[in-house]
């Protein structure tokens, strides 16, 4: 699957550009839309290390309403999380009805992370693949919507930006020796995304991949694909807001 997919896709600054305020005014009117109506949305980006998960979340947010949506940065279960059942510390990140939850990173290290790093053990990995598909199911059916992405590129192009982030003070930190013995077992790891995406793409919670060599082409592609995703579950509900620009929306304000 991911072997195939055509990771030169690329989008001109220029018409980026032109697109992104559209896109950002659009998110901002749906944000509001769902939470007019008290639909809950939650957005989950997976995928390589240094592919831009945090540029998306970052690019995303920057003209939301703050008050209306959460980004929960998934790390390793802490000890006293460990004591419960696995999916537990995610249920308490679950947004209230109108409100948004972004996932940079989330239930789906279960299947990954824990099952390459911490010799999880097949019995266990295989039974929440079923438990993350029941866990998508039940919520959807509560009304959530749920986008996931997963951000790919190349093990060639990870090398590339890996050597760019070191050489820059300001943002080395970010790199762990984690990072690099991932990059070294790229093979292991791509099998079992593919796993992953595979055994959990399902109607109610769909996989997006994006291609992200090019960030003006992942960008474009998230917001559309949320954007999309979102124009869907409301209109389910007659609550599509109408088409406005980002100055028309200024211009309202100011005459508030």
């Amino acid at each position: 699957m991911l072997e195939i997919v055509n990771l030169d896709q690329h989008l001109k600054k220029k018409e980026w550009k032109a697109r992104r305020s559209g896109y950002r005014q659009r998110l901002y009117d749906l944000q509001k839309a769902a939470f007019d109506i008290g639909l809950p949305t939650i957005v989950i980006f997976e995928g390589w290390d240094a592919a831009g998960k945090g540029t998306c979340v970052q690019t995303l947010t920057s003209r939301l309403d703050p008050r209306g949506f959460t980004v929960w940065p998934i790390r390793a279960a802490r000890t006293y999380e460990k004591k419960r059942p696995w999916l537990w510390r995610f249920w308490n990140k679950l947004p209230n009805y109108g409100h948004m939850a972004i996932f940079d990173r989330s239930w789906y290290g279960r299947v990954t992370v824990e099952r390459i790093e911490y010799g999880l053990p097949q019995r266990d990995y295989m039974r929440a693949y079923n438990d993350i598909v029941d866990f998508e199911r039940l919520i959807a059916v509560d009304g959530y919507v749920i986008v996931k992405f997963f951000l790919h590129i190349s093990k060639d192009e990870q090398a590339r930006r890996f050597k760019k982030i070191a050489k820059d003070p300001l943002e080395s930190w970010h790199l762990e020796p984690e990072d690099f013995e991932r990059h070294a077992n790229y093979d292991l790891w791509l099998q079992v995304y593919e796993e992953m995406l595979e055994r959990t793409d399902t109607r109610v919670g769909p996989w997006t991949i994006v291609e992200a060599t090019d960030r003006n082409f992942m960008l474009d592609k998230v917001y559309r694909t949320l954007i999309a995703s979102m124009e869907e579950a409301l209109a389910e509900h007659d609550a599509v807001p109408p088409m406005i620009s980002e100055a028309e929306a200024l211009g309202a304000y100011e005459n508030a």
